[in-house]
Parts: structure tokens; C-alpha cells; sequence
């Protein structure tokens, strides 16, 4: 894909949001979520600060953007970043429907920094049961009481879909 002007304007924000988060002890990384409609929200990772394994600069743009505009659904949104988004990051993205991802330093330099989060992109390749690193188990329960929640979900009529 070829930058536009405005991409480059963006990721040289996340790199100055990244710089200066470092200057104030927090990780070096980065966010900005613009919405479809130009407004721009900002994300710093706080992961140490917040003491929050999941307050990674993209998602703290996320949900400043999803708090900021009223909605959870970021539907023509673009995700700008100072470094390629974790799994975590890609998967907030995904949920939170931004249309594209744009970032500026890759995996490979973050993980030459002391970020390598190679085991959990590997993790992501390979099928549940094959995985030492975090197993996840299905426990067999009663079907009934398993599906228990979605059975009262359905029939809510006030639900709000997403």
C-alpha cells in the first residue's frame, strides 16, 4: 500500500507519542485511532504504569476512540502505530472493526529492543491442543448449563448485537 500524506502525518504522531511516553517511564509504543471522520484519538502504552498487561498503546487508542465517538464499532477507522500491533492489538482491532492497521517499526525491531513477543505470534499459528506455552482446555459440563448464558442472551429483546 502506498502512504499518503496523511499516513506518514499520523505514524510520525504515534513515533512522538511513543518518544515522549518513554520520557515519562512508560513503554515505547505508540497509537493513533483517526475515525472515519478525521477526529483522532491517542493511545500510550501504560502497561507498567496502569499495572494492565493489556493497556498496549493501540488499545488504549481504542478505547479512547470507541469512548470518545459513543460506540464500540470503529467501522472506517484507521489504526495507526509506532510498531506492528502484538496479537492482542491485532485481535482489539479486529473486535473493535477498524478498517486499517498502519504501523511504522515492525516485530523483528521491537524484538531487538527487549520486546520479543515471537512465542506469542507462534502460539497464534498453531491449533489449541498443540500449545505448551498457554493451554486451553474445554471442560465438559452439562450442555444445558454450558450454553446456559447464549440461551438467555437470544431471547433478551433488549440486546445490543456486536
Amino acid at each position: 500500500m502506498d502512504a499518503t500524506k496523511q499516513d506518514v502525518l499520523a505514524l510520525s504522531m504515534a513515533i512522538d507519542l511513543a518518544t515522549e511516553n518513554v520520557r515519562n517511564s512508560g513503554g515505547p509504543f505508540g497509537a493513533l485511532v483517526v475515525a472515519a471522520d478525521g477526529r483522532v484519538f491517542e493511545g500510550t502504552n501504560r502497561v507498567t504504569a496502569n499495572l494492565d498487561p493489556t493497556a498496549h498503546a493501540e488499545v488504549s487508542a481504542i478505547r479512547a476512540a470507541c469512548q470518545g465517538l459513543g460506540t464500540f464499532d470503529l467501522s472506517g477507522a484507521t489504526l495507526y502505530s509506532s510498531c506492528e500491533p502484538c496479537p492482542m492489538c491485532r485481535a482489539a482491532a479486529l473486535w473493535a472493526r477498524i478498517g486499517t492497521v498502519c504501523f511504522a517499526a515492525d516485530r523483528h525491531d521491537a524484538a531487538d529492543a527487549g520486546f520479543d513477543d515471537a512465542a506469542f505470534y507462534e502460539y497464534f499459528e498453531h491449533p489449541a491442543d498443540e500449545n505448551s506455552l498457554m493451554p486451553i482446555v474445554r471442560i465438559d459440563l452439562e450442555r444445558e448449563e454450558a450454553l446456559r448464558p447464549f440461551t438467555i442472551w437470544t431471547k433478551t429483546a433488549t440486546r445490543i448485537r456486536y
